[in-house]
């Protein structure tokens, strides 16, 4: 027995004649083309903030920690010797509550906190990233 369609259910797989189908293929590509340049720039912001952000986050909490750590050796040499306080007082002194490079101006709490937006800034991006993947 023959099936009535079976012209039909062999071509069922090619793509149809026309053309809009040359029209829909050029708009798929520059789509598929947009969303492979987006996952690439959110995949680099990722990949740049997750390598800066440990780093900030532990340059800021070592900066902040510096000045109680030295305050707490210097209480204990205080008893040891005069000459050894002093010595500890002028380095917790040449400790800098600030540094500002060109119009940049560092602290300890802003180290800190670009750290944290970092760390944000890298989800954001892992989650534009995968929505752009998947419109791929």
């Amino acid at each position: 027995m023959d099936s009535f369609n079976g012209d039909r259910a062999a071509n069922r797989f090619l793509p149809p004649e026309g053309g809009p189908s040359s029209r829909f293929s050029v708009a798929r590509l520059v789509r598929v083309a947009a969303c492979a340049v987006f996952y690439f720039l959110f995949y680099f912001v990722q990949q740049v903030t997750e390598l800066l952000a440990p780093l900030l986050l532990i340059l800021g909490v070592g900066w902040g920690v510096l000045p109680h750590l030295i305050g707490a050796i210097s209480t204990t040499a205080a008893s040891a010797d005069p000459q050894t306080r002093d010595i500890v007082s002028h380095v917790a002194s040449t400790i800098p509550q600030q540094v500002a490079i060109g119009s940049h101006v560092f602290t300890a709490g802003s180290l800190v906190m670009d750290g944290l937006l970092m760390m944000a800034a890298a989800a954001l991006c892992a989650t534009l990233a995968a929505i752009a993947a998947r419109e791929m």
